[in-house]
């Protein structure tokens, strides 16, 4: 019987901690892992057209599943093209293992082709990147790297020399059991008393959350209800907070809108909820402020705090909910309420007025539709720049919708690869990539990685013949706009060509049987959208003070922006209020 080799080794050791995929492009460095797959039951190859794509598309399924997924890159510059979808993984806390194969280890030091030193290039994107230049080191290496990466939640990044991976493996190697499960972290008592003692000396408490707030949505509410906090969140807190929500009070940040920002000014003690909120500008100075996080190295460094608590959301609620007074008065969270429906009243109305006969389409039509039409547990993926304003606003969560993007790292082209990755691992789930023309063109590749594995993602195309975001930046700044403008194809032209399906909208009327026929189509379809390049009007009552650069540009652009249906639940949220 043949002796394993590391690369089979790699293979059988990866299907173990949970790896069901491994998305990368073949090369020479790579060969002897992907042949080993090739042979494996465990573990399927997933060709895309791009690294970067591969990346991304791993981060994604990690961030759906919860679970650990893998991608990989041939030498030098295969492996150098995964690092912008790694860091995104990695800075949206996703459990990833990178596989970057490497030139001959013999070779290593001598300038040979296309020669780099992975192991030091992704050190800043990843929890653990490490060098295998020994088969003795396997399986040693690999499993540290699997647990560093299930362990603190991002990126680990394993560097294999091709003629390292086709030896036999060691003798006796050492296989330990794989963690790949995160524990709850729970407070100390110490800090629950004194967490307790600050919510029942103050008279106002805002909750802000994040997305470690994640699974802790009945939690939050208990507390909420118990202390009477309005609860605001920021964007990645959107979809595990905002639903089923009576003290909803909006969104504060960039994207803001409603009564966040004023609740988090107004409050006597501001607890952050699983948030590492990165804009300062948005936080108040002169405010108590308790941060609760599991990550301890987030405590503290956006603002001065009161007290930080090492622990998740969730247990950190259970324990404190109980010790805490219930608080009689509502006043301040009614007050709230009341505030965030009228901000909304005020801001909604340019959004609903003849929009259905307006041409070029509204883009905040299209995702007002779209909203409407997508399945109640469809998967949005998002690009950076004006989608997320329209995620942000019109996409309405449930419980059971996601929306992933590129929130915390912004790269352009995310959402369509991202996309690939949450299809994968439920083909009957409906995936729709909300897409801008700019980042659909700069991977516009991978579009035909639907297409060769028949994926049924659905793209809808926000075609502005713009970098619309930059734009605005530009035109705020006092800057006329320049290298902005694209000359773009007939896209669901190109999607036919590709052998998909592929839908053309240019007038209001024709969209909402075009996204119909573009769901109900079995495999991939692309809808290109003309939409409207200058849709939003800048509001002049924006501090330069308070933000600069893009901040000024998307906190003006969002302070006259629709909605969508929140409008509809701040109303109902004001039936909770009690009539005197």
């Amino acid at each position: 019987m043949a002796k394993q080799t590391v690369a089979e080794q790699f293979v059988d050791i990866l299907a173990r901690a949970g790896v069901q995929r491994l998305y990368g492009v073949v090369g020479d460095s790579l060969n002897p892992v992907v042949d080993a797959i090739r042979r494996s039951r465990a573990i399927d190859w997933v060709q895309v057209r791009h690294e970067e794509t591969a990346a991304f598309a791993a981060g994604a399924e990690a961030q759906v599943t919860g679970k650990l997924a893998a991608c990989a890159g041939s030498c030098g510059p295969g492996n150098l093209h995964l690092i912008n979808g790694l860091f995104d993984a990695h800075r949206s806390m996703a459990p990833v293992l990178a596989l970057a194969s490497h030139i001959p280890s013999s070779e290593i030091g001598t300038g040979y082709f296309q020669e780099t030193h992975p192991d030091r290039l992704f050190a800043e994107c990843s929890h653990y990147s490490e060098m295998i230049s020994s088969r003795q080191q396997m399986p040693r290496v690999l499993q540290t790297a699997i647990q560093h990466a299930v362990g603190r939640s991002g990126v680990s990044v394993v560097s294999l020399p091709g003629d390292i991976a086709a030896e036999a493996a060691p003798d006796r190697a050492i296989e330990h059991a794989l963690v790949t499960a995160r524990p709850s972290v729970r407070p100390g008592d110490a800090e629950i008393d004194r967490l307790a003692e600050l919510v029942d000396a103050a008279g106002k408490v805002t909750l802000f959350c994040g997305s470690g707030t994640a699974g802790a949505h009945a939690e939050v509410m208990e507390f909420a209800e118990r202390v009477k906090a309005p609860v605001g969140h920021a964007l990645r807190g959107k979809e595990w907070i905002q639903y089923d929500n009576p003290y909803d009070v909006g969104m504060s940040g960039l994207l803001g809108y409603g009564a966040a920002y004023e609740a988090t000014h107004e409050c006597d003690l501001l607890i952050l909820l699983g948030t590492d909120f990165p804009y300062n500008a948005f936080l108040p100075d002169d405010v108590k402020i308790v941060q609760i996080d599991v990550r301890p190295e987030h405590l503290g460094r956006r603002s001065q705090l009161a007290l930080g608590v090492w622990g998740d959301v969730r247990e950190t609620l259970r324990c404190l909910t109980p010790k805490v007074q219930i608080k009689s008065q509502r006043a301040f969270l009614d007050r709230m309420l009341k505030k965030h429906a009228d901000a909304l009243e005020g801001v909604v109305s340019a959004y609903t007025r003849k929009v259905e006969k307006h041409i070029p389409i509204h883009p905040e039509y299209v995702a007002s539709v779209l909203d409407d039409e997508a399945d109640d547990d469809a998967v949005f993926t998002v690009d950076t720049g004006m989608c997320n304003v329209w995620a942000a606003r019109y996409l309405t969560p449930n419980g059971r919708r996601r929306v992933i993007g590129s929130f915390t790292h912004g790269s352009m082209a995310n959402a369509l690869p991202q996309a690939i990755g949450a299809q994968f691992i439920d083909p009957g789930r409906q995936v729709v990539s909300m897409s801008g023309d700019g980042g659909f063109t700069m991977l516009m590749g991978d579009f035909l990685t639907l297409v060769q594995y028949d994926l049924p993602v659905k793209v809808v195309l926000f075609n502005n013949s713009s970098l619309g975001m930059v734009e605005l930046e530009m035109l705020v700044a006092g800057l006329p706009s320049y290298g902005t403008t694209n000359r773009n194809p007939d896209f669901a032209a190109v999607a036919r060509a590709a052998g998909a399906h592929g839908i053309r909208v240019e007038k209001p009327k024709q969209l909402r049987g075009a996204l119909r026929e573009a769901f109900a189509h079995k495999g991939p379809a692309l809808v290109d959208v003309v939409t409207d390049p200058n849709a939003l009007s800048i509001p002049p009552k924006v501090s330069a003070e308070m933000v600069s650069g893009f901040a000024l540009s998307a906190g003006k652009i969002v302070l006259d922006g629709g909605v969508g249906r929140m409008l509809q639940m701040a109303r109902s949220n004001l039936r909770n209020i009690p009539r005197m």
